[in-house]
């Protein structure tokens, strides 16, 4: 029988923005954290005693959450967020520097409010970087980290993997990761501590063992002409008869022997796939064998095997198809704490997560209203009532005025 999930009892602040934050925070929701976001009041809509409700935002990573509204430039709003900064375990600031400060929101006055509080905030560039005053995306951040320099083909323009190694592994991922770490310091210490991650960091970070492969045989050719980065013809996808792909990864010479007898190639091939100067014509051989068969036929021929040759699978069918690795689950396994669960049916809590699971099994984002389920929260972590405690104004709620 499994436990309660990990971070069960820790109460989370989260400031709506951009997507890194959210994710950060949709992190510790999956990990069992009562994650209550700050929205914008939308007079009439949020909060609205006649039932109105307001439309969902944008953000599609607001799975196991709640959220209130609150007008941050009222003075009364100002002041129900720190009220409720002094009893929660972590913040989570999305906005670039200054902005919270200048509302008295900062962490110099919310970690003085509460000593064990994590304040956890994220910027794209450095603070103390030339960029600072910069606005910017993750092509951005990942262009300045020098993680950007290393993606694409030779020959080409570096190319941006949408949105995922900045933002959200650089950025919400890491500070995560960064959280985690503060909670465990508190236990030792009982103080919070303001954590500070920024997406250029983090995307260096991760590329660390590429940086230094730089200096080494392994990546010192360019962009595109190494082992790793579709320079090697054995490391790299193919177009199949369908239109289809295949990924190639038959690095060791036992490997490749596999995918070569699949394949059908000549047995001379294990002892001059090493030559880069055969490369272009290994490349060719490669490119019209696959083209020869659909995907599904490859992957009969391969499936079971160590040739170190898949399909590239895309999400519809994962979503559609039964017995591949679709079902969406926790991105760590912890067998007697597990995770909540994200997609329905969960048979294994173990594995898959525990709990009923979500609509849309992690393929469709949760709609969140501002203003939906956030009383509720308010009530279970502080026993707040709106009339005692609070007090709804224009759509948002401010803290109770002391007549």
């Amino acid at each position: 029988m499994v436990g309660p999930p990990p971070l069960l009892g820790v109460k989370v602040l989260e400031f709506a923005g951009l997507a890194p934050g959210p994710f950060a925070g949709m992190l510790l929701a999956d990990a069992g954290a009562s994650v209550l976001r700050v929205d914008r009041a939308v007079p009439g809509q949020t909060h609205a005693p006649s039932g109105g409700k307001a439309v969902p935002t944008e953000d599609m990573l607001t799975r196991h959450k709640a959220s209130i509204a609150v007008d941050l430039k009222t003075p009364r709003g100002v002041a129900l967020i720190r009220e409720l900064a002094a009893a929660v375990d972590v913040l989570i600031d999305p906005f670039r520097p200054g902005v919270l400060e200048k509302l008295g929101l900062g962490p110099s006055e919310l970690c003085a409010l509460n000593p064990r509080l994590i304040y956890a905030r994220m910027t794209g560039f450095r603070r103390d970087g030339r960029y600072s005053a910069m606005a910017g995306h993750d092509i951005n951040y990942l262009a300045v980290s020098g993680a950007l320099s290393l993606l694409g083909r030779s020959g080409d323009k570096p190319h941006p993997p949408w949105n995922i190694l900045a933002d959200f592994a650089g950025g919400g991922a890491t500070l995560f990761q960064g959280v985690l770490l503060a909670l465990v310091s508190r236990q030792v210490s009982g103080r919070g501590q303001v954590v500070e991650a920024n997406m250029v960091d983090g995307a260096s970070y991760l590329a660390t063992f590429p940086r230094y492969a730089l200096k080494t045989p392994l990546g010192d050719k360019g962009r595109g002409r190494n082992l790793l980065d579709g320079g090697c013809p054995f490391y790299d996808t193919y177009e199949t008869r369908d239109g289809r792909y295949v990924a190639v990864g038959a690095l060791e010479p036992h490997f490749f022997a596999v995918l070569r007898k699949g394949m059908g190639l000549d047995p001379s091939w294990d002892t001059r796939r090493d030559d880069r100067a055969m490369w272009p014509e290994l490349r060719d051989l490669f490119t019209a064998t696959f083209r020869s068969k659909t995907r599904d036929e490859w992957e009969a021929i391969f499936d079971g095997t160590d040739a170190c040759c898949t399909p590239v699978l895309e999400y519809p069918e994962l979503e559609a198809r039964a017995g591949r690795e679709g079902d969406q689950r926790p991105a760590v396994t912890l067998r007697e704490t597990p995770c909540l669960a994200i997609a329905e049916g969960v048979k294994d809590p173990s594995i898959q997560g525990q709990g009923s699971g979500l609509s849309g099994g992690g393929y469709v984002g949760i709609p969140l209203s501002p203003g939906d389920g956030g009383e509720a929260v308010l009530q279970k972590w502080l026993g707040w009532n709106s009339g005692k405690n609070y007090d709804v104004e224009k759509g948002g709620l401010v803290w109770k005025s002391r007549l």
